[in-house]
């Protein structure tokens, strides 16, 4: 008796075991996906120097070759050179017409002097006239003269601001000459070698962001109303023969097109034609990879 009681048990864990797997369970199901970014080259010419390997980590701050940058190098000394010799016509506005200035003080000494003089009628007024005329003849030299000094100096600086901005070009050609990932990832495929040619716009090699994944499940209209962006749900990673694992997910992307259902893609009614994209991020923890299936269960 004991052991018809002991057979019974066994047998209704393994039927609801069997239940529990059946993908009814699950709203919905997809492929995880990662953010792929194909990294070109932003420089022409040869490539010097290109340590890449595919499946190798990388992050922005690493410098992963450069491009040839010798003309571009040269082109910078020149310019730096030119800079320095357009500088040295600066005129010392101040230095150059001190002189003026002083014989304008002068005159003004004497201009009260005779003046003293005319009232004590020791002089006459003609002098005081003629004193007077050769200040303003001054003072009009001075202001011409510093005019013209002003406007060559402005003239100069234009000149060398117009320089520097081709230095700075230059320097920013330089720069991306630099071969560099705009993202922290694993390298998914290299397009290029050490030694070729480079162009703008030839793809080196394609990074993908596997820290954070994405899971792209498909959803009934029915379901479509269950969801919203924010919203944390339960994604199953296919493990095969392993099982599946759980992770929480946040759905961040809810498509507003209709689809008819992918293939590939089984959702829990299976007589809908049409569906609705969504996308959860998931944090990836080292077991994720890109292509691998994956269930969704809405909380």
């Amino acid at each position: 008796m004991k052991t018809t009681k002991n057979i019974f048990f066994i047998g209704l864990i393994l039927l609801l075991a069997s239940c529990g797997n059946r993908d009814g369970d699950y709203d919905a199901s997809g492929v995880f996906e990662a953010t792929e970014v194909i990294v070109s080259a932003e420089a022409n010419g040869k490539i010097m120097q290109f340590d890449l390997e595919e499946g190798q980590e990388v992050s922005p701050e690493n410098i992963l070759g450069y491009i040839d940058t010798t003309q571009l190098y040269l082109r910078k000394i020149q310019l730096l050179t030119n800079v320095k010799a357009v500088k040295s016509r600066q005129t010392n506005v101040p230095q150059q017409i001190a002189a003026i200035k002083q014989q304008i003080a002068t005159q003004k000494n004497e201009q009260k002097r005779f003046e003293s003089l005319v009232k004590a009628n020791a002089a006459n007024q003609k002098q005081l006239d003629d004193i007077n005329a050769q200040i303003l003849y001054l003072e009009r030299q001075l202001s011409a003269q510093t005019e013209v000094l002003e406007n060559s100096n402005r003239g100069v600086t234009e000149e060398s601001s117009s320089i520097d901005i081709q230095v700075a070009q230059l320097e920013d050609q330089i720069q991306k000459s630099k071969i560099m990932s705009p993202i922290q990832g694993m390298v998914l495929t290299k397009y290029a070698e050490q030694g070729e040619l480079a162009t703008q716009g030839k793809a080196l090699f394609k990074v993908a962001d596997m820290n954070n994944m994405f899971l792209r499940a498909y959803i009934t209209a029915s379901q479509l109303t269950q969801v919203k962006i924010g919203q944390e749900v339960r994604v199953f990673a296919d493990f095969g023969e392993s099982g599946a694992k759980e992770y929480t997910g946040t759905i961040t992307w809810i498509s507003d097109k209709s689809e008819f259902t992918p293939k590939t893609i089984q959702t829990r009614d299976e007589r809908a034609n049409l569906v609705y994209a969504v996308k959860i991020a998931v944090k990836n923890d080292g077991y994720l990879k890109k292509g691998m299936y994956g269930e969704l269960k809405l909380q």
